[in-house]
């Protein structure tokens, strides 16, 4: 299952995929592959994902900016960044692993409200 609101340029009253990414996982249960797309631009973003229930996070905004700034190098040097932003997150959340975090994730990241692109009323 491919999660995306296609970064809400058609839809801009859908609600942001993360906001919505625990929900669809108890939706489907844990079987279903589940990717995440939208809005991931830091390494804290895939983290958080990863702790609601992705199994994949897509980054295409994080690699065109890599390729349009430094060509295949610059696409290296973006998921370079973005592996060590999430590795830096998950020490600071005493997880070793990606299984680790999957499995005590919505313990260790929670949402406090929704986010303030979400339409009014999106949820209800």
């Amino acid at each position: 299952v491919w999660l995306s609101n296609h970064g809400g340029r058609q839809l801009d009253g859908a609600p942001a995929p993360i906001d919505i990414l625990a929900d669809v996982r108890r939706a489907i249960g844990p079987e279903p592959t589940l990717v995440l797309d939208g809005g991931v631009q830091r390494g804290t973003d895939v983290l958080k994902a990863l702790a609601a229930g992705a199994d994949a996070v897509g980054i295409g905004k994080a690699y065109l900016y890599g390729l349009g700034a430094g060509g295949k190098r610059g696409v290296r040097k973006a998921f370079d960044i973005l592996a060590a932003e999430l590795h830096r997150a998950m020490g600071l959340l005493g997880v070793a692993s990606v299984a680790d975090l999957k499995a005590h994730g919505p313990d260790l990241v929670t949402r406090l409200d929704f986010s303030p692109r979400d339409a009014q009323g999106a949820r209800d």
